[in-house]
């Protein structure tokens, strides 16, 4: 069998690198050496190639050479930004040549081995778990110049067994540069991190943000042999970022291995001027937003007490400028349009920051992408900066609002304005919309008003990407509030040229950059399928303790399909189409003289008994599983739609008929 040319150069470079790792010439001159002293004496006849080789052969050279080498073969997957984080092969211990890899030796490649974890000792006394006992598992995702990984999933321990290689390809960015292998000093240039995020998932499935951590990897451009080692502490989150959550062995290679190394003096000064540069943009931005908000003051005293955020922390305790969590994110083909990126951000499931101790203060966290989705939840600014990112690149003119909602709690959500001056307010939430018409306040007192649709109370100030305006109005109440932006009477700005300083893409090395969405890896069908039968299971379980019989009808639980599609559609659409087709479908399923009930609803999450338990609070939901009459008939249907980063809504209905009795 012969290889094509390409990995043919792609196989003799494996094998050349791991020749290398094992020292394989040092190896042939100690054995060349040692077969001189034992065979050439007086009057013996030369050496052969034959004689060495045997000697290499008995001392067991080739044999150990042999056995590192293993190769196999998966079936090819999709590389793109739209492909699902995945682990990349190892290289290390037992060279693979993976064809989904395709590592081509004529581009550069990292590869990041974890080599395994200690001092997490917050699962100090977690005991080891049996086989097939499901545990709490602690699962690690990497990000770095738009490529995305996960680890398996490992048990949590004090020594969690993360154990896993990702191979990252190190592009170059100049035009006409992408066919071009990088070489160390363009390497130098890649001030990108890799950003590791650690999360934790319970028996429940619930997730938690263990550690979030960007790791310089240019240290091993300076390693002679292309390869170092070294222990990575990660911190906390959040109140405990000051406090070590454990520790990572990593592990970092280059591929193919530099020619001409840096010297470790070049390294370090790189990265102390990058530093350097960063903390002085940063202390100017914050001399001018310091002055800014001196001048927003003398407006008005009452600015004082309006909701005007300029910096904000993330999950590392870093304050950052708020306009810096919100970046224009295209979704490829992942998501079609801006109402139903709407649907997707409102999937990702809403939790507060976690507080220690009492006080029923709000713990400040506003999460960086990458650590927002991985976790799968956050807070309603991350929610909201997701939202504003998607609808930027939807090409809206899109903004983050802050202010309060009612009982005057803090919040925020997103604004976009239309060419004609509209103003839509969408709630990140719920994926809902408002239109918005200012009351106004100088109008006759019999003029008729618009009435106030949204839930939203005050208004502090508003932002994206490169703008940042405080509500410099008589009143922050937004029934009164008039979003002419341009209006500087109304709406003080910041300069845009100062929050490019800070916020602009590649302005400083402490801003993260911006992760790509992921496509689904959930089969719908195969997940609707599976939680259905366990849904039919918990229902016939549940009336058994009742001392009731169940009885399915299939027809009818597929005609329950049509109902819950029009449900998500209606989410996704804000349009209601499918209800007629559906009524007509269950007249004609139901006899003369039955009655049909049906009770849908709609999850977040795939846990059965939870959903059931759920569903079983419900007075309505309860008159169905329970239901007692003549010619009983049970159906269930289940509905799993799948969004990007593997967001669902989920749709359960139960719906029953039965033979009325007088």
């Amino acid at each position: 069998m012969s290889l094509p040319p390409e990995k043919a150069s792609e196989l003799k470079q494996i094998i050349h690198n791991h020749l290398l790792k094992m020292d394989i010439h040092g190896k042939i001159r100690e054995v060349l050496a040692a077969t001189v002293r034992e065979e050439q004496g007086p009057g013996q006849r030369p050496l052969s190639e034959t004689d060495f080789l045997q000697a290499l052969q008995r001392r067991g050279i080739i044999e150990d050479a042999m056995k590192g080498l293993h190769f196999t073969q998966e079936v090819p997957t999709d590389s793109e930004m739209g492909s699902r984080p995945k682990a990349a092969p190892h290289l290390d211990d037992n060279i693979t040549l993976h064809e989904k890899t395709n590592i081509d030796p004529s581009r550069r490649h990292l590869y990041v081995q974890v080599l395994g974890g200690k001092a997490f000792l917050e699962h100090l006394q977690e005991p080891e778990p049996l086989p097939g006992q499901v545990c709490s598992t602690l699962t690690l995702y990497l990000h770095f110049r738009n490529q995305r990984f996960c680890s398996k999933p490992v048990p949590c321990a004090c020594e969690p067994d993360l154990k896993e290689g990702f191979l990252l390809e190190v592009q170059r960015d100049g035009t006409g540069e992408g066919s071009k292998m990088a070489d160390a000093t363009a390497m130098l240039s890649l001030c990108d991190p890799v950003h590791m995020v650690l999360i934790k998932t319970d028996t429940s499935g619930e997730t938690a943000l263990v550690s979030s951590y960007f790791l310089d990897w240019r240290a091993v451009l300076c390693s002679p042999s292309g390869r170092t080692c070294f222990a990575v502490e990660l911190m906390g989150v959040g109140s405990e970022c000051k406090v070590p959550a454990g520790v990572l062995t990593v592990s970092l290679e280059l591929y193919p291995p530099l020619t001409e190394v840096l010297s470790t003096a070049v390294v370090s000064t790189q990265q102390s001027l990058e530093r350097q540069r960063t903390a002085e943009k940063e202390r100017l931005f914050l001399v001018y937003a310091k002055q800014w908000w001196r001048e927003f003051l003398e407006i008005r005293p009452s600015n004082q007490s309006k909701m005007v955020k300029i910096f904000a922390q993330d999950e590392n305790g870093i304050n950052r400028p708020t306009c810096s969590y919100v970046s224009v994110l295209r979704a490829g083909r992942l998501l079609e349009s801006p109402r139903q990126a709407a649907r997707f951000v409102s999937l990702l499931a809403h939790e507060k920051a976690p507080v220690v101790g009492g006080g029923g203060g709000k713990q400040e966290q506003w999460c960086t992408l990458m650590a927002f989705l991985c976790r799968g939840k956050g807070d309603c600014e991350d929610h909201a900066a997701l939202l504003c990112s998607l609808l930027l690149g939807f090409g809206l003119d899109a903004y983050v609002c802050v202010g309060t909602k009612a009982k005057g709690t803090p919040h925020t959500w997103v604004l976009t304005r239309g060419t004609d001056g509209s103003i839509t307010f969408w709630e990140s939430l719920t994926a809902h919309r408002y239109l918005h018409r200012a009351i106004d306040p100088d109008a006759p007192p019999l003029a008729p008003q618009p009435k106030p649709s949204s839930p939203y109370r005050t208004v502090g100030c508003v932002f994206n990407h490169l703008t940042f305006l405080a509500n410099c109005q008589p009143s922050d109440a937004v029934e009164l509030c008039v979003f002419d932006l341009q209006n500087q009477s109304r709406w003080k700005a910041m300069s845009e040229e100062a929050l490019k300083t800070v916020c602009g893409p590649g302005s400083t090395t402490s801003l993260p950059p911006l992760p790509p969405l992921c496509a689904p890896s959930l089969d719908p069908a195969a997940a609707s399928n599976q939680l259905e039968l366990e849904m039919r299971f918990l229902v016939s379980e549940h009336r058994k303790d009742l001392g009731l019989a169940s009885v399915w009808d299939d027809h009818l639980s597929y005609l329950l399909s049509s109902a819950l599609s029009a449900y998500e559609l209606e989410r996704c659409t804000g349009v209601s189409c499918g209800n007629e087709e559906f009524q007509d479908a269950v007249r004609r399923a139901v006899p003369d003289g039955h009655t049909f009930k049906g009770f849908p609803i709609h999850f977040l999450h795939r846990n059965a008994r939870r959903a059931f338990a759920t569903c079983l609070r419900s007075v309505f939901c309860e008159e169905i599983v329970c239901c007692r009459g003549d010619h009983v008939r049970l159906a269930v249907r289940v509905r799993v739609f799948a969004y990007p980063e593997n967001a669902c809504a989920v749709w359960l209905m139960f719906a029953c008929k039965y033979r009325c009795v007088l």
